[in-house]
């Protein structure tokens, strides 16, 4: 038998693509589904030099603005407008906040991007996590990081001046910026603003940056666009920045340390001297490399297929931005809310959670491959309902901001706590998800601030939010039925805590909202429709095309959103064979689009019928045709790495469609051999045998060399390390096909 490529540690980064995701997409489903001139077709991502879950991502910029929905960088740009030090949200609609440019200019000072920007081309590129280079005109850039600052190394390529300009990103014209040619720095700050709830609010905290630059100025000051000043210093001037000029030689190199913080400038000093100190570019690039490969060596796959690998750890790293560090070096961090105050903590603290989307598989991920993190997450969440008042809906730029719907904070909340993940105070955080889940605000500003949960008052009132609720103060108004369901699904995690802590009638009240889907059930029609107060359905049904009560999908793709009781929706479609044959009819109409978040969980649902190598069937072709390695290889927005997480576990061979019950379905692996490495030194294996290389049905199972023949695996199975052996076949088994090897459900 010919030797298989094992994709061993220290040998992973050459498989990220950090270029993936910066083009649109070209798949089938993002081409049918996405709305016609809408950002759902670009996945959003950049390229970013950073650390797994870092303070700051560093970027080639080709776009200026903070505007949202517009990510830094665009692989269809080919002029470049300088190098970023970004808060983008990797993968999302959403915008960046407290950055700001450092961009070399050889030859005559210019301040204008439009007499700056510089051609550039991919073939002058190279991208990793730990490492980025281009040459641009007259200057060779090269980028590297630690969590909280970065190094930029410029290299000229002839004899010449050479003016390094610095700007604060402030839409709203707020930034201020320093140049001090004695002490050789440049500093400022750029004021972050909310949007959603308060948009363009001051969130109470800025992006602080430090410069360090080691060699003598020639030259140095300020401007505001084209208009050049003699003053050391700018502030709150639109196109604001500072500039340092320098006398080089061709091949001379001009080294930038960068120091950032949402705290102070002496916190960005702080950090710079604490991380980088005097380490050269050379040390700070290879301990960036070790520390990506060590995350990346977690999961260790065996395949002969090179596509594959590229496309699994670049979403890998997609799924390792965020949540983002947001405490300094000492601990200290700004003030949840917009206080515009600091505290102090022991640990790490964390802000940037795109809950919506990550609650479902990217932080999932994390609860297997890194627990003490992800207890790091939930005590940074509680910290924040502390000291707002309110458990967050969907926190982001340290700010509330009801971007989403859902309560899936608590969601996420009682996922760790379900595993064990239990150090920080479990009684005050479910008290706090208990106000969420019971409570709305006296104060209408309150509300209208974005605490609480939207429409919950007619959703207590009705079991369901009615036609007549448009949910005005939102991001996204109205979608009710959507708002129902997901409501349904947080009101059962939360259960599941009530339940652990002996709150018995807590437990009684919420398991019963947890059937409150039913109550959008429209028998008639077999799907989630819109109803109003009186109980009518709403007119008319298109079961296929948005409609205003569907959060970004039709209701045909949203009534499979019911996670947490499958066999129950499976009833009210008339048995579970007209569930299998829903699902089928779904798939088989080109209706499933994997471009966004509510329909993630659908192909692992033939799980809970009687064909589960459907299942197998369908997430494969997923894997193949909705990702790729090329820049367009995502089918739609990240949004924080959710879509790449989906790919990590799918093509592992298990997905939590219930994240909080703990069972993972199972599906067949894409590759020969998976190992995770966890924590305590456990090694957790899932090896398969197949009949030959296309085999893609699962025929059996061992667990540590016992038959298996539930089509689901645990969280404990998982964490205790083992091996679990699949053995492919070409053809449709029914293994996994009977009831009781099928994953349970509310209802039994």
């Amino acid at each position: 038998m010919a030797s298989m490529e094992f994709a061993t540690a220290q040998n992973l980064m050459q498989y990220v693509q950090p270029l993936s995701g910066t083009a649109s997409s070209t798949t089938t489903a993002a081409i049918k589904h996405s709305e016609a001139g809408g950002t759902e077709t670009n996945a959003n991502t950049i390229p970013a030099v950073t650390l797994p879950f870092a303070m700051i991502q560093w970027t080639a910029q080709t776009k200026q603005t903070e505007n949202k929905c517009v990510p830094p960088y665009f692989y269809k740009d080919s002029l470049l407008t300088g190098f970023r030090g970004s808060h983008w949200l990797s993968g999302s609609c959403t915008q960046d906040y407290g950055s700001f440019t450092v961009m070399p200019i050889a030859g005559t000072l210019k301040t204008t991007a439009k007499d700056y920007a510089v051609r550039f081309s991919h073939k002058d590129e190279i991208t990793s996590p730990a490492y980025y280079k281009v040459k641009a005109g007259a200057v060779i850039t090269e980028i590297t990081s630690t969590l909280r600052c970065g190094l930029l190394k410029f290299t000229m390529q002839q004899d010449d001046s050479l003016y390094v300009l610095v700007t604060p990103n402030s839409d709203y014209a707020k930034g201020f910026v320093k140049v001090d040619a004695a002490k050789g720095e440049i500093w400022g700050y750029n004021p972050a603003h909310r949007i959603y709830q308060g948009w363009g609010e001051p969130t109470g905290f800025s992006g602080w940056f430090y410069i360090k630059i080691e060699k003598r100025f020639t030259k140095r000051g300020t401007f505001a666009g084209a208009t050049v000043f003699a003053n050391d210093s700018v502030l709150q001037k639109k196109e604001g920045g500072a500039f340092a000029g320098f006398k080089l030689k061709k091949g001379e190199q001009l080294l930038l340390r960068i120091g950032t913080s949402f705290s102070s400038l002496a916190a960005a000093r702080k950090n710079l001297a604490t991380e980088v100190g005097a380490k050269g570019f050379d040390a700070i690039r290879a301990a960036s490399t070790q520390q990506w490969e060590k995350a990346l060596s977690q999961v260790q796959v065996q395949t002969n297929n090179e596509k594959d690998k590229r496309v699994f750890y670049t979403a890998m790293y997609h799924s390792m931005q965020h949540p983002r560090l947001f405490s300094d070096v000492d601990g200290t961090y700004p003030l949840f809310a917009g206080h515009a105050k600091l505290k102090k903590m022991n640990g790490n603290y964390y802000d940037d959670f795109s809950m919506w989307d990550i609650y479902r598989a990217q932080l999932p991920l994390l609860e297997i491959l890194n627990p003490t993190m992800t207890n790091d997450f939930v005590r940074s969440l509680i910290l924040k309902s502390e000291q707002g008042g309110w458990l967050p809906i969907f926190p982001c730029w340290n700010s509330y901001t009801a971007a989403m719907i859902g309560d899936h904070v608590t969601a996420f909340i009682a996922s760790a706590y379900n595993k064990g993940i239990r150090n920080y105070d479990v009684h005050a955080a479910y008290a706090l998800m208990r106000k969420n889940a019971f409570e709305t605000p006296a104060s209408f500003a309150e509300y209208k601030n974005g605490m609480g949960r939207r429409a919950l008052t007619s959703y207590l009132q009705y079991g369901f939010v009615p036609m007549e609720d448009s949910v005005q103060e939102a991001f996204h108004k109205k979608e009710q039925v959507s708002r129902t369901l997901e409501y349904a699904f947080d009101d059962y995690a939360l259960s599941v805590v009530a339940k652990g802590l002996n709150k018995t009638e807590d437990h009684r009240l919420l398991a019963k909202r947890s059937l409150n889907y039913k109550n959008v059930f429209d028998s008639s029609v077999g799907m989630m429709r819109g109803r109003s107060s009186t109980g009518k359905w709403h007119e008319p049904f298109r079961p296929d095309l948005r409609e205003p009560y569907i959060t970004e999908g039709t209701p045909r793709q949203y009534t499979f959103y019911v996670p947490q009781d499958i066999p129950g929706l499976a009833k009210l479609m008339g048995g579970t064979t007209a569930f299998e044959n829903a699902l089928d009819s779904l798939f088989s109409k080109n209706e499933y689009w994997h471009g966004n978040e509510p329909g993630h969980q659908i192909p692992f649902l033939y799980n809970y019928t009687s064909s589960p190598c459907k299942t197998q069937s369908e997430v494969r072709r997923i894997l193949a045709e909705e990702y790729s390695d090329g820049p367009g290889g995502l089918s739609g927005n990240d949004d924080a790495g959710q879509m790449s997480a989906w790919y990590v576990f799918a093509a592992m061979g298990f997905y939590p469609v219930d994240p909080v019950s703990n069972n993972y379905q199972l599906n067949s692996p894409l590759f020969d051999k998976v190992t995770m490495k966890l924590k305590g030194n456990k090694t957790f294996t899932l090896q398969t045998h197949k009949a030959n290389p296309q085999s893609l049905y699962i025929d059996k199972v061992k667990w540590n060399g016992v038959p298996y023949n539930k089509n689901y695996i645990t969280y404990q199975m998982i964490m205790q390390g083992g091996m679990l052996e699949l053995w492919l076949t070409d053809k449709p088994t029914q293994w996994g096909a009977l009831p009781a090897n099928r994953p349970t459900g509310l209802t039994q």
